[in-house]
Parts: structure tokens; C-alpha cells; sequence
């Protein structure tokens, strides 16, 4: 094969790389899904025993207690939430971290094979009843260094 017959094979091939990564590419935010804001003005030091687990792009939601919660919001990182339809006495929930907006409908940031931004670490996560509840802490289990 001569040496400049591989020139535009070269240039075809660069070509539908940059295609590809681009139409790949999804916005971190998209305001259609916008939450609203964390409601500092509720925030509680309260705790109960509910425990959260992260196992990379999803969390755990362990509800250890002999209560249940319905239509409520979870709240990660002071800044992030997501609605809770239902979590009963005893049960166990699994959530993706993708299902969780901010006030500027912007994602977390949960990592993943084809993450664009950096993994958030889950420090803070608290439960709220309803939006004019106050918060209640629910224990975040301290993730891996992997994650």
C-alpha cells in the first residue's frame, strides 16, 4: 500500500473518532429537571437510623426503623435531591445517583465508566417528609476510596 493512500484514511478514521466523542457527550445540566433549592431554613440536626449505602453509581437506602416514609425527598450534599415515593419499615431502596438534581437541573456528579465530570463522594444525606418539613440526617456509610 503506498504511503499516501493511508493520508485520508488517516484523516476518515480522526474524523468519525471526534463524531463519536462529541455525540456522546450529554450536558450536566438540563433546567427542564431542575429541583428546588435546599431548604437551609429547615435544615435539623436531627438524626434517625436510617442508613445509605454507596455502591458506585447507586445508593442503598436501608430503613431500619418500624417507620415508613411516603412522598418524601432525599437530600445529598446539601444540594442535591431526589423524590422518595415510598421507603416502608424494614426495607431496603435502591437509587441511582443520576436521579439526583439540583435548583439548576444539573446531575450528580456519581462517576461511572463514561463520566465526564469528577465523582462526588455522599458526605451528608437527609430526609424530608414533605417540602415545608424540616430535614432529618439519615447515616451516610462512608464510601471506599475506589468509588
Amino acid at each position: 500500500m503506498p504511503g499516501g493512500s493511508m493520508r485520508p484514511m488517516w484523516k476518515v478514521l480522526a474524523a468519525a473518532t471526534v463524531v463519536t466523542a462529541a455525540g456522546c457527550h450529554r450536558p450536566d445540566f438540563n433546567p427542564a429537571l431542575a429541583r428546588a433549592a435546599y431548604p437551609y431554613d429547615l435544615h435539623s440536626t436531627d438524626t434517625i437510623p436510617i442508613e445509605v449505602f454507596r455502591d458506585g453509581t447507586t445508593i442503598s437506602i436501608v430503613n431500619s426503623t418500624a417507620s415508613g416514609w411516603h412522598d418524601a425527598i432525599i437530600w445529598i450534599n446539601q444540594r442535591f435531591s431526589a423524590p422518595l415515593p415510598s421507603l416502608r419499615a424494614g426495607q431496603t431502596l435502591q437509587m441511582e445517583l443520576s436521579a439526583f438534581r439540583d435548583d439548576i437541573g444539573e446531575s450528580f456528579p456519581a462517576g461511572g465508566m463514561w463520566a465526564t465530570r469528577r465523582s462526588m463522594p455522599v458526605r451528608l444525606v437527609e430526609l424530608q417528609g414533605a417540602a415545608d418539613q424540616p430535614l432529618v440526617g439519615i447515616i451516610a456509610i462512608r464510601q471506599t476510596e475506589h468509588q
